[in-house]
């Protein structure tokens, strides 16, 4: 069967940090593939090696039916990719931007004339196409990189972070385009994110991605399910007393524990309304005072509690990881 994107246990090593871990995942032709995880976690990495520019340590990944190291250049022709950071040149403009992509993939002056009305009406900028790119708001920037990337038919496009920065308005904006163009256009895309409602409202599948390994991939409906109900937040007053609620709920079998941070526990159960009584008096026999109660039903925050034991980490937080990169970045630079 031909996927547009299959891996095989690739892994890519930084000295004696490993930034991806034996990843094997198959990706189908026109789906909508998420990869979720904080800072840090090896999506860009990942990226990196499927669009070539950086070569797995080991294992193997194929991209459009071409292996990403023995057939670079055959890959490079079937993806296109938006980058986290712009890429834009903010000198030239709209248009202009478009036009130089068209020629560094040899399209011809009528397929890219054709092709820059096509894909400008797709993200709604042909309004603003001859003005110049440092005129532009982020958003537009974002929009216009987009269609960049789709401007020499890729069966495959790689969106790395494309709502990273932006305001949440725009970036539903931005939503409603990717899904657009995944559904006019039939392209692959394979999108990053360390936004929970980002990769619930767009992505079919989503790889949760934890320290380099996936740690759980399925359509998020299905991740969300299987946590086994509604999530019961309970806040006690210190870590030993949720320690020992947590004792005595896996002892009574009424509760399957989700996770637990320091004063709080997250526990899953069926019809939570019915179940907060029962809850709640199990832990007064056992003389442990709980402090407040929520009842909701399971999110992608959740199913990332439950199968790493935390919740993602803050959007500042750089890992080792992205500390080598940046060196290596700069090395380049």
């Amino acid at each position: 069967m031909h996927y547009a994107i299959e891996t095989e246990k690739i892994t890519k090593e930084f000295g004696d940090i490993t930034a991806v871990n034996n990843i094997s995942i198959k990706v189908e032709p026109g789906e909508l593939f998420g990869l979720l995880g904080p800072n840090g976690a090896g999506k860009t990495t990942l990226i990196n090696m499927l669009s070539t520019m950086s070569d797995p340590s080991s294992g193997s990944a194929k991209v459009w039916g071409f292996d990403v190291q023995r057939d670079a250049s055959a890959v490079r022709q079937n993806i296109g990719i938006v980058f986290q950071d712009t890429t834009l040149d903010d000198r030239l403009t709209g248009r202009e931007n478009l036009d130089l992509h068209g020629r560094l993939y040899g399209m011809d002056g009528k397929t890219r004339r054709k092709r820059i009305e096509e894909v400008l009406s797709l993200v709604e900028l042909a309004d603003r196409a001859d003005a110049i790119v440092k005129t532009y708001s982020g958003g537009m920037m974002r929009r216009l990189e987009i269609a960049r990337g789709l401007m020499h038919h890729p069966h495959v496009l790689f969106l790395d972070e494309p709502t990273l920065g932006l305001d949440p308005q725009t970036r539903n904006h931005i939503w409603e385009y990717i899904k657009t163009l995944n559904r006019e256009e039939g392209v692959t895309i394979v999108l990053t994110t360390h936004y929970m409602e980002e990769a619930d409202h767009l992505c079919g599948r989503i790889a949760i991605i934890d320290h380099g390994e996936i740690v759980a991939l399925d359509t998020p409906e299905a991740l969300k399910d299987r946590l086994g109900g509604d999530v019961i937040t309970l806040e006690a007053g210190s870590p030993d007393d949720i320690a020992r609620l947590c004792e005595v709920y896996q002892n009574n079998g009424c509760a399957n524990i989700v996770s637990r941070q320091k004063k709080e526990i997250f526990v899953t159960v069926k019809e939570g309304e019915r179940q907060i009584p029962h809850i709640l008096n199990l832990a007064s026999k056992a003389g442990i005072p709980i402090l407040s109660v929520s009842l909701r039903k399971p999110t992608l925050d959740d199913v990332f509690l439950h199968h790493t034991g935390r919740a993602i980490r803050d959007n500042k937080e750089v890992s080792e990881i992205e500390q080598v990169g940046y060196r290596i970045r700069a090395r380049r630079k």
